[in-house]
């Protein structure tokens, strides 16, 4: 019996130090690598938001627009009725993922959208024409959905 237990003791095998240390610093890099690439994806889900937010408020502002032949009749929450977006009067604060229409006349209006990541996204429609889209990356980051200007 006392040699059962003597070989047991002697056979025992574990990790050493050093491996230990080697796995932690493994995980370690793994970590430096991955945090960043998280970090970003996170940014780029408030620019969707807030590029969303944006899409659908010139959407309810074409709705507007057929019901009153005008777009300068459609500049708050109480206008365009139940949307259900986070409308605010004029340019949204930084960083607030609201969206307003900062201006409108009979056929031209501006909608701007603010980001979480700080990024603010315009949606310009001038006389009728084509809208045009913009992005503004002072107030935030640029890893986000801003490429160049433009979305």
């Amino acid at each position: 019996m006392l040699h059962k237990i003597r070989t047991r003791i002697e056979s025992e095998k574990g990790f050493t130090l050093i491996e230990l240390l080697v796995v932690i610093l493994i995980i370690g890099i793994l970590a430096a690598i991955a945090l960043p690439a998280f970090l970003n994806q996170r940014t780029k889900g408030q620019d969707s938001d807030a590029k969303s937010n944006a899409r659908n408020l010139v959407s309810e502002m074409e709705s507007c627009y057929s019901d009153t032949q005008t777009y300068g009749s459609c500049l708050t929450a109480a206008d365009l009725g139940t949307t259900g977006l986070p409308i605010v009067t004029g340019v949204p604060a930084s960083k607030s993922a609201n969206v307003g229409a900062t201006s409108a006349g009979a056929n031209s209006f501006t909608i701007v959208a603010a980001s979480k990541s700080g990024n603010n996204f315009s949606i310009v429609k001038v006389n009728g024409g084509a809208p045009t889209r913009t992005c503004d990356t002072s107030g935030g980051s640029t890893k986000g959905g801003c490429n160049g200007g433009s979305w």
